[in-house]
């Protein structure tokens, strides 16, 4: 997985590790509402972020991983492909939190610190999937035409798939802290655990902690193996998943009351799952440049987009119906 460039993973996961401390201890050290401007702020920083490290990608890749089988311009190309399905697929995921957080009423106030805990967790997993798979790959090279074919059954089902409902105390893990360790009937601040009468109990908070996790866990099993299609290069693939998920706590806050207005988002991200579950079972026979893959995500993502927004507004004229 390291391809001989340990410190390169090393460096990189520090510099991680530096902006997530630096984002909880010193911008959001006390526990806030997070406005729509300032999640709006840190979604640019977010993206130029990784923009810019797409910049490094096309400069230093060969001197990076200089016994890489692929250009500077083809690894730039393949995370930007990797970054923008994470991205746009994290949307989904956002929606979901917003279910989450609404049917354990959990009050805006912590909200951000659940998702930064949860995200933090999101890269672990994500990190241990991504080895998992490209270790599998490396040994089994059919498998890619089993993450193909799951890829275009789960595009499928998404496309079909009706109105999303959260049930909290349905989830599994949910289900098993509630079983072996007691909850307070009520939030203790931004608390995940508190002891009371000499007894350690579990808040509610924890148990949407859980519930994040695990959703974070049914989205990356869709997400990773979509970016395989586009690249084998570990590195790629886990640098544009970092960044896609670093960014999904400022995106949670700028687009959780927007939900409805990306009406045929699912559609969208169904035909790219598709799209990238076909290229990898013809694999073999037809090569699908990078830059074509790219350019056919994002027009794909930027018409389902656009026809959402053209939708809502047609919908918020006077006398407009909403079953439109």
């Amino acid at each position: 997985m390291f391809d001989g460039t340990i410190w390169l993973w090393i460096g990189f996961n520090v510099l991680v590790l530096a902006l997530l401390a630096l984002d909880l201890g010193v911008f959001h050290r006390n526990s806030h509402a997070v406005s729509v401007r300032e999640a709006a702020i840190w979604s640019a920083v977010w993206i130029t972020s990784a923009l810019l490290f797409a910049l490094v990608i096309f400069v230093w890749w060969s001197d990076m991983v200089p016994q890489s089988a692929i250009s500077n311009s083809e690894a730039a190309l393949a995370y930007l492909s990797g970054y923008v399905i994470e991205k746009s697929l994290s949307v989904d995921n956002i929606f979901v939190f917003v279910l989450i957080f609404s049917a354990f009423g959990v009050p805006a106030v912590y909200q951000h610190r659940v998702l930064f805990w949860g995200i933090l967790g999101a890269l672990v997993m994500r990190g241990v999937f991504i080895g998992i798979g490209a270790a599998l790959l490396e040994s089994f090279h059919w498998i890619i035409y089993i993450f193909g074919a799951f890829l275009v059954l789960t595009g499928i089902r998404m496309a079909l798939q009706k109105e999303i409902h959260v049930e909290p105390e349905d989830n599994p893990f949910v289900k098993g802290v509630r079983r072996f360790l007691p909850v307070t009937p009520g939030f203790h601040g931004a608390k995940f655990f508190v002891r009371q009468q000499g007894r350690l109990m579990a808040t509610p908070l924890f148990l949407v902690l859980l519930a994040i996790e695990s959703t974070d866990v049914l989205f990356a099993v869709d997400s990773i193996p979509a970016i395989f299609a586009v690249t084998t290069e570990t590195f790629l693939i886990y640098t544009s998943n970092i960044f896609a998920i670093l960014g999904l706590r400022s995106l949670y806050f700028v687009l959780a009351g927007m939900a409805d207005k990306f009406y045929y988002l699912k559609a969208g991200l169904s035909v790219v799952l598709v799209f990238v579950g076909l290229k990898m079972l013809v694999t073999e026979w037809i090569h699908v440049p990078v830059a074509l893959s790219l350019a056919v995500i994002a027009l794909v993502l930027t018409t389902a987009i656009v026809a959402s927004l053209l939708r809502s507004r047609r919908l918020q004229r006077p006398g407009e119906s909403p079953s439109g």
